[in-house]
């Protein structure tokens, strides 16, 4: 199977498996970490079909939505991606970005990370789609799939958090903008990411700012 074919497929299958997929991890979600990825990869040294099919592979089965269990979304990568025959050793890599790249396994010390540049490029890209203008819209939209507060100045974000308290946090949204989004733009791997996080995260900053200030009645 050519490569173009392989992406179509690709393509068709986590457009299926997404169709009723929370709106901030939908296929409209991959579809612009797909396309961002590409991008970056422009500026690197990748190997194409690895960083497109992890990028669309990515959140096939997202783990905060199957009570955490993080074996899902690799084994379902794997075996589409078998039946598709992918070579094993493009399979194995495609696998390791998705088991890797969530910002919840930076919270953990691990001397035997998997490492790789096509991890960066896809990371940098998921990572760059959870700041800026939409970025706040998914954080807003899946705190409203969780029933979750806007804001509760009682509740102080958690700065070192280990990562299971990430995963059983239950705090206001904006706490999730201290705990994970306005960190990213210093985690970018990639020249090209830390160029495009730089803006994001300042709309972030301004929206802030302009938040607290309709909260607090000054504005």
């Amino acid at each position: 199977m050519n490569h173009d074919q392989l992406i179509q497929n690709t393509i068709s299958f986590v457009k299926k498996a997404l169709e009723n997929a929370e709106g901030g991890h939908d296929w409209f979600h991959i579809e612009r970490v797909f396309n961002t990825s590409r991008l970056i990869s422009k500026q690197e040294k990748t190997n194409a079909l690895v960083v497109e099919l992890a990028a669309l592979l990515h959140d096939i089965a997202d783990p905060k939505f199957h009570d955490g269990d993080e074996s899902v979304g690799p084994e379902i990568a794997r075996t589409f991606l078998e039946s598709q025959q992918v070579d094993a050793s493009t399979i194995d890599h495609v696998v390791n970005i998705i088991q890797h790249m969530s910002f919840k396994n930076s919270l953990e010390n691990s001397g035997t990370a998997f490492a790789s540049k096509e991890l960066e490029v896809v990371q940098d890209a998921d990572r760059l789609d959870a700041i800026g203008a939409i970025g706040i819209a998914r954080a807003f939209n899946y705190g409203g799939f969780k029933n979750r507060a806007l804001y509760d100045p009682k509740i102080a974000p958690n700065l070192q958090m280990t990562k299971e308290e990430y995963k059983a946090s239950k705090a206001p949204t904006i706490n999730h903008f201290y705990e994970k989004l306005l960190l990213l733009k210093d985690r970018m791997n990639t020249e090209t990411g830390r160029k495009l996080a730089k803006e994001r995260h300042q709309f972030m900053e301004t929206y802030l700012d302009q938040f607290f200030g309709e909260w607090n009645g000054n504005r």
